[in-house]
């Protein structure tokens, strides 16, 4: 689902990737903001609470919220660099920035606890997830070709609102493909949904261990992706029926 790129991308793998990262997304953005009190998977609300603070002189706070959207920014910067320097067509160039994604994940389940409410713990933690987040759009927005966002739902929304306006007078095979981007856009908006409701139940139950949820996705994802080709090999290689 991920190491497809291009011609070889079919509908099935964007399916397979909303619904696995889309959980993971929804998860971290209702867990981190139980946590920190911060939405940590884009960047439109920091845009507004950073002009509020500008206008209210917080100049302290309005840091703070200028640096988290430079690192969402960073982190969708340093996944392109990555792919890009690696090369896109490479197998298994996403498996770096999702190992990024899955360390700091750990570190925050792990030292989550240490979290005393200060406005410099704040920025540490939150700020890691928002270059988690980041890191995550940038890789799927590149493996899918802009298809599929998995880290906030605005975009989703307008999209599957345009589309439900044209199913209205498309006939034919363009009936068809609107349906298909419509089902996707359902997926990843229904995934994310159900992963923000675990992520906040979880997150009360489990407190911050419950990071260890959305980074078992992962590895479940990287895992199955990587391995799937060298098993299908095997298999065909020692199936005496072939």
């Amino acid at each position: 689902m991920l190491r497809h790129l291009g011609t070889k991308r079919t509908y099935a793998h964007n399916v397979k990737l909303a619904s696995l990262l889309c959980v993971t997304a929804g998860f971290v953005n209702a867990a981190g903001f139980l946590g920190f009190s911060v939405l940590t998977t884009n960047v439109t609300g920091h845009a507004a609470l950073f002009a509020e603070r500008i206008a209210m002189q917080d100049w302290k706070t309005a840091r703070v919220v200028a640096l988290w959207m430079f690192l969402f920014l960073a982190g969708a910067f340093v996944s392109s660099l990555i792919i890009s320097f690696i090369g896109r067509n490479q197998r298994f160039s996403y498996v770096i920035p999702i190992i990024i994604e899955m360390a700091i994940l750990l570190g925050v389940a792990i030292w989550g606890y240490r979290y005393d409410q200060s406005l410099v713990d704040k920025e540490i933690f939150a700020g890691s997830l928002l270059f988690a987040m980041g890191l995550q759009n940038s890789l799927v927005a590149i493996v899918s070709g802009s298809v599929v966002r998995t880290t906030h739902l605005t975009g989703t929304f307008t999209d599957l609102g345009i589309e439900l306006a044209q199913i209205l007078r498309e006939k034919g095979e363009d009936r068809q493909a609107l349906k298909s981007r419509i089902k996707l856009r359902l997926i990843i908006i229904s995934f994310f949904m159900a992963g923000a409701l675990s992520g906040a139940y979880l997150f009360k139950i489990l407190s911050f261990h419950a990071f260890l949820i959305p980074l078992s996705i992962l590895v479940f994802t990287l895992i199955a992706d990587v391995y799937r080709i060298s098993v299908k090999r095997y298999y065909r290689n020692h199936n005496p029926f072939n």
